[in-house]
């Protein structure tokens, strides 16, 4: 009978499945759970995302909105309130949109979200952006 070295006893390859078992199932456990997570971080991303695209669309368009309509006025408060617009036009135009590592992304729309609400004080209307969403969504064509 020929010996086997240290390295290939039977005893030992059977009583080190357990550790070998343990490590396959970690990595391969690790690589998936990886693989998920990835998919998983898009899929969050790209939804909040959505969201955060909608929102400025909405200020977008409300402050072009205002724009026209203060803009033929020969009051003093409208020139007020169309200066006021018009800088939440000029946040929103400076607002990175092809850039979605963007360090400073939260306060810059913190200071959109602040004009906004200014200009929704100084027109009277809501400042809510929710409500003009949700106001919407009963709507049908």
């Amino acid at each position: 009978m020929a010996l086997r070295p240290p390295s290939e006893d039977l005893f030992d390859s059977i009583l080190m499945a357990d550790d070998r078992f343990h490590g396959t199932g970690y990595h391969e456990g690790f690589e998936e759970g990886t693989r998920q997570g990835t998919i998983e971080g898009r899929n969050h991303g790209r939804l909040h995302g959505a969201k955060l695209s909608a929102e400025v669309s909405f200020y977008h368009g409300f402050a072009l909105m205002w724009k026209c309509l203060l803009q033929n006025s020969e009051d003093v408060k409208a020139r007020k309130r169309l200066k006021a617009v018009e800088s939440l036009a000029g946040l929103i135009e400076k607002f990175p949109y092809e850039d979605p590592q963007y360090k400073n992304l939260q306060e810059d729309m913190e200071r959109v979200r602040a004009k906004f609400r200014q200009v929704c004080s100084l027109l009277n209307v809501a400042a809510d952006f929710r409500e003009y969403v949700s106001g919407s969504a009963g709507m049908s064509f």
